[in-house]
């Protein structure tokens, strides 16, 4: 055992200690753990590596690993019983008392206790450890089942923390196997000991429930407890007899509304959203990746200790980053080229990380994360400004992609500095009729629309759309793009019935040119089936809706944000019907539908939103809690439904009242500004319209 004091050297940063934990217990967790472990050991960056088996009732971990390379006897060497043992002596000589047992008393103890001679060796090619559960003699059972670790706790609180944080130190990770069902062993090491919590359940009953305890118990615990607030990373794992072959209809996974089931994955959406204090997150991919089968976990020894290495390398493209579960995988890869590209030097590497930045950027903004995606395309155009020049496409590309977002953003100031910029650079560098030159000024004329200058706004786009219609003709993708753009800023300007004729004519062009599913052919059908619905033909609307929500969810999925806005503006068209069982059918599926709408802890309030009234209350929920991006996306989601006419006048101006709170919160004077101006020129349209069919009447 003495070459373990000489090769554990001290780590220059702390390392992570995981616990798996499984309700049921048993090979199947300890298979995962020993083919993470091997994986991890196997990476010079991850290694060394410890694993404990902790499951001191059914100990079994260290068959995973054969016996020790150096030849010594594996019939009794010490564990953690042993271990925790000499604490627990330790603690009673000193006689410590609750009171004093901090942190220093416990680096105390752990001094005059050291934990170097339970752990062994296990691979000679790999720098892998295990600390036992304890030396399996005659007498381990009654040792095991003497071991008080509420006494140990009482007597010393900060122990088995700082005694993680100590193997932290030593090793990049530690892997520690938690005993079954609920106890003080198990709470000690899911509770107090982690940094990452790999979770798996099954189909058998009580599985999840167990799961869902364990994590809600070590979250409160950690948030109650001053001294304990430190994050925990939770990975739910699903584990069936044949891996996801034995959910092929999605059932157990998605859940069956007419047999009453609870689909798992929403389960765990909504308990990691009241953990987290995450408005929005979804585990797809997750998923998608990470089904252990448990079939394949039936030995342990030998070479069947791998059994497990494909669906633990899938797991570790997370776990290796520390990445949240539910980030999806693409994200992940990107990150982990973005890692790499970042310890490189030159100028090929800064180009790659501008790359990686951007592409990033692009699926945060997919996910719903805006800021972030400004950040990260911030980010990219510093180094391609520095690396490129401002000349170059990619600089260009990116001074656009930014435009575009501060537009969708509600920054209008950036957004028109952005576009006015590169509609000057293009017309000196590339020519006005150049595909970006246009591109930017369209950017330009919608951001003037924006901000109220209509007239210049509309201008500026008939321009743009009589140059692309010439160059390209009128089914040409940009000479759609341009028109699009048109309508959208007609629509702004409630020049309602220009509008309809605009996207009708743009979704028939997109229909023909590039199919009725593609992505820009449903954005222009739920733009005009919103417009249809403001202008009260509410039949169309409705039946034109339907047809984008079913493409949605058999591409995106049931739970992508496109289908969900798809949802929800098929539900405002619904309410408007006075079809409340539909809308109620609409909202109970899927689950995270209704939780999404106003974030997580707030789901008691989404079980019967009916119309803009009930949303006008989970606002002011979400105003007086200071959720402040849960209220924005609520907030910009009524924006349109408040201008409806069917809405009542008291209503109305109590929705805008509180939509411009939410804005001048934030600082965004403009969006205030617009919503204003959008009110008034909504009741104005109305009275001019009211005016003309008074007129037709009378003549």
């Amino acid at each position: 055992m003495e070459q373990n004091r000489s090769t554990l050297q001290a780590l220059d940063s702390p390392g992570q200690v995981t616990t798996l934990y499984a309700y049921e217990g048993g090979p199947v967790r300890n298979g995962l753990l020993a083919a993470m472990a091997l994986q991890l050991a196997g990476d010079t960056d991850a290694a060394p590596v410890l694993v404990i088996d902790w499951d001191l009732a059914s100990p079994s971990l260290h068959g995973y690993f054969g016996p020790p390379p150096d030849g010594a006897d594996d019939n009794c060497p010490p564990g953690l019983v042993d271990y925790a043992g000499a604490l627990l002596g330790e603690l009673r000589r000193r006689r410590i008392a609750r009171d004093d047992g901090g942190d220093g008393v416990a680096d105390a103890l752990l001094d005059a206790v050291d934990w170097r001679p339970y752990v062994q060796r296990v691979d000679g090619r790999r720098p892998l450890y295990l600390m036992r559960a304890g030396r399996f003699d005659d007498d381990y059972a009654e040792r095991a089942g003497r071991l008080d670790w509420v006494a140990l706790f009482d007597a010393c609180p900060a122990l088995l923390r700082r005694f993680a944080a100590r193997l932290a130190g030593h090793f990049r990770h530690v892997l520690v196997a938690s005993g079954a069902g609920r106890s003080s062993s198990v709470s000690a090491c899911t509770v107090l000991v982690p940094d990452r919590l790999v979770g798996l359940f099954t189909p058998a009953p009580g599985s999840i429930e167990g799961l869902e305890g364990v994590v809600r118990r070590a979250i409160d615990y950690r948030c109650t407890h001053e001294e304990e607030q430190r994050p925990l990373l939770v990975y739910p794992v699903a584990c069936a007899a044949d891996g996801a072959r034995s959910d092929t209809g999605q059932r157990w996974r998605r859940g069956d509304p007419a047999q009453g089931l609870a689909g798992y994955q929403p389960r765990l959406e909504a308990l990691l959203r009241s953990s987290y204090g995450v408005g929005w997150l979804r585990l797809e991919s997750w998923f998608d990746e990470v089904q252990l089968p448990v079939s394949e976990a039936v030995a342990i020894a030998g070479p069947g200790r791998a059994a497990l290495a494909h669906p633990a390398s899938c797991l570790m493209m997370w776990f290796a980053q520390g990445c949240f579960p539910w980030q999806p995988l693409a994200e992940v890869r990107l990150r982990s080229a973005l890692a790499r590209a970042r310890v490189q030097e030159g100028r090929a590497a800064a180009v790659l990380q501008a790359s990686c930045l951007a592409r990033l950027a692009e699926l945060c903004q997919q996910e719903g994360r805006g800021n972030e995606a400004r950040e990260l395309l911030r980010e990219s155009l510093l180094l391609r400004c520095a690396e490129l020049g401002e000349d170059h496409p990619d600089t260009r590309a990116a001074h656009a992609a930014l435009a575009a977002l501060d537009l969708a953003g509600g920054r209008l100031d950036d957004a028109r500095q952005r576009y006015e910029l590169l509609a000057q650079r293009g017309m000196s560098t590339l020519g006005s009729e150049h595909p970006e030159t246009l591109a930017a000024r369209s950017g330009l004329a919608s951001v003037l629309g924006r901000k109220g200058e209509g007239e210049r706004a509309l201008a500026l786009h008939e321009q743009v759309v009589a140059t692309c219609e010439r160059l390209w003709g009128d089914a040409h993708p940009a000479s759609l793009d341009s028109l699009e753009q048109l309508a959208a800023t007609l629509d702004s300007q409630h020049e309602k019935d220009r509008a309809r004729v605009l996207f009708e004519r743009v979704l028939d062009g997109r229909r023909q040119l590039q199919g009725a599913e593609h992505e820009d052919t449903l954005r222009c059908g739920q733009r005009l089936g919103q417009l249809l619905g403001e202008m009260g033909e509410l039949g169309n609307a409705r039946r034109l809706l339907e047809a984008v929500l079913r493409v949605r969810e058999r591409y995106d999925g049931a739970y992508a944000l496109p289908t969900l806005s798809a949802r929800d503006a098929l539900a405002q068209i619904l309410a408007a019907q006075g079809d409340m069982a539909a809308v109620r059918s609409l909202r109970s599926a899927p689950a995270p539908v209704r939780e999404t709408e106003a974030g997580a802890g707030h789901t008691d309030e989404h079980h019967a939103i009916d119309s803009l009234q009930q949303q006008c209350a989970q606002l002011k929920a979400l105003i007086d809690q200071d959720s402040r991006l849960e209220a924005r996306a609520l907030a910009d989601s009524m924006r349109h439904s408040v201008q409806w006419l069917s809405v009542a006048l008291p209503l109305r101006q109590r929705v805008a009242a509180m939509i411009e709170q939410v804005y001048l919160r934030e600082g965004d004077k403009d969006a205030a500004l617009a919503l204003n101006k959008d009110l008034v020129s909504s009741l104005e349209g109305a009275l001019v319209r009211a005016r003309r069919e008074e007129l037709s009447v009378l003549r």
